[in-house]
């Protein structure tokens, strides 16, 4: 691989992620700031329907007909002009039509998410460097946070035009990037294929059945954080929550090294049982630091993103890797993502949103009577990631409030433990299976 192809999918990798973390991470913060906190489970809820419907488009059509880069580059150039569309929308209220354009741009996000992987993987000469290319994403989620938190962004519209410049920006680039002709010009629709049945026949095994009924569950309440911790974090005092957000993805990395050391000691089942205990305990100190805003059990709640993510999902996806013959191996990777960011994360939002309404139903109130955002330099950001400064308001509202979320994140807490307990035991895998999954030791 040439270094100038290195670089253009360095940039395509930083971009493709930059553009989604700009505003889906704080989106529940801008939509409350708006008086729109009823759509924010629908909101959220566009990014599942899209995961669902993202394998048939790419199978269909741009897998047969479209060079990948050029069908990424078509993508976000539609996106970005979608996006520029939000602020107007949110400024009038219009709470459906808002919930629509989220779901028309997501439809054109979602595929890139595979494209970018195609055309990255059809450009590298060794997949090993996969992960140094993929490891770009990362870092652009996190400086897209740090801009939005640093710029005092975090409940702004303006998170939508940083989005759609952004988008429009990757839809460029992407054009510029190493041909990638469609990887299945000319060869016949394998209906089996793209329905992912053969697939599907794999639960017939219990193990594998276990893992991907308690995988969807568990997306249940991982929803409640993607949707509501932007909300959480301002009303906590939080001056720069999308700062204070990529906190999670720092520790990712981090974690994500981790992961082979762990591997070895802990086996898939207990590996995935680890990352089910952390959305415990993410959301149990998410509830008891509410009452009292207590800061350090807020910060280790976000910062165990990457204990939540890694150990669970990355866990999984070598587990399903090694668990599926050869032929179907794709299409077990299509069917984990279609049963866990589509349906157990579509239910979660809607459950969260749900929930949300019927439990904080102080939320808007505090949001008014809390002072206006105050202004700080970008430097003065990061500093404001790890610090809050508790709202000055009148009467009760706050009170109020805090202790409505400590009702709201003690459900996922509960719903997460019995699940984690569920799956401890019920699944269990033959000896052979948790050898293979095992990486090599070095």
């Amino acid at each position: 691989m040439s270094s100038k192809n290195r670089i253009l999918l360095s940039v395509m990798m930083f971009l493709q992620f930059f553009v989604w973390g700009a505003w889906f991470a704080t989106l529940g913060a801008c939509l409350a700031g708006n008086n729109l906190t009823g759509i924010i489970g629908d909101a959220y809820g566009s990014a599942p329907i899209a995961a669902i419907i993202a394998p048939l488009f790419l199978g269909l059509v741009a897998d047969r007909f479209f060079n990948s880069e050029k069908a990424m580059g078509v993508l976000h150039l539609i996106g970005g002009g979608l996006l520029f569309m939000a602020p107007g929308l949110i400024a009038k209220g219009d709470g459906k039509s808002l919930v629509w354009l989220f779901t028309a741009y997501m439809l054109c996000y979602m595929p890139t998410l595979g494209l970018s992987n195609t055309v990255a993987f059809t450009n590298i000469d060794d997949r090993n460097k996969f992960p140094a290319l993929r490891v770009w994403g990362t870092i652009g989620w996190i400086v897209a946070g740090l801009i939005v938190g640093g710029l005092g962004w975090s409940a702004s519209t303006h998170i939508f035009t940083l989005a759609a410049i952004s988008s429009l920006v990757l839809g460029v680039v992407c054009f510029l990037q190493p041909a990638t002709p469609p990887p299945a010009a000319g060869k016949p629709i394998n209906l089996n294929a793209l329905l992912m049945v053969d697939a599907f026949k794999m639960l017939g095994n219990v193990p594998f059945l276990v893992f991907i009924l308690c995988s969807t569950l568990i997306c249940i309440p991982l929803a409640y954080y993607y949707a509501f911790t932007s909300n959480y974090l301002t009303h906590i005092g939080f001056k720069a929550a999308g700062s204070t957000m990529t906190l999670g993805q720092m520790s990712e990395i981090f974690f994500m090294l981790l992961v082979p050391f762990f591997f070895r000691r802990l086996g898939v089942k207990w590996m995935i049982a680890v990352g089910m205990l952390a959305w415990v305990v993410r959301y149990a100190l998410f509830s008891m630091g509410a009452p009292e805003q207590v800061l350090w059990m807020i910060l280790s709640g976000v910062v165990l993103h990457g204990v939540c993510y890694d150990f669970f999902f990355v866990t999984g996806f070598i587990y399903t890797d090694t668990k599926a013959p050869a032929e179907v191996r794709g299409q077990a990777q299509s069917m984990l993502v279609f049963f866990t960011q589509g349906v157990g994360m579509y239910f979660g939002y809607q459950v969260a949103g749900g929930k949300f309404g019927a439990t904080v139903k102080s939320a808007e109130a505090l949001g008014k009577a809390m002072p206006p955002a105050e202004s700080f330099t970008f430097w003065e950001s990061f500093g404001k990631m790890f610090t809050a400064q508790k709202p000055q308001v009148a009467g009760t509202v706050l009170q109020d409030t805090m202790g409505q979320w400590k009702e709201f994140w003690m459900f996922p807490c509960l719903m997460a433990a019995t699940i984690m307990v569920i799956f401890a035991l019920a699944f269990w895998e033959k000896k052979e299976v948790i050898a293979a999954a095992e990486p090599p030791k070095h």
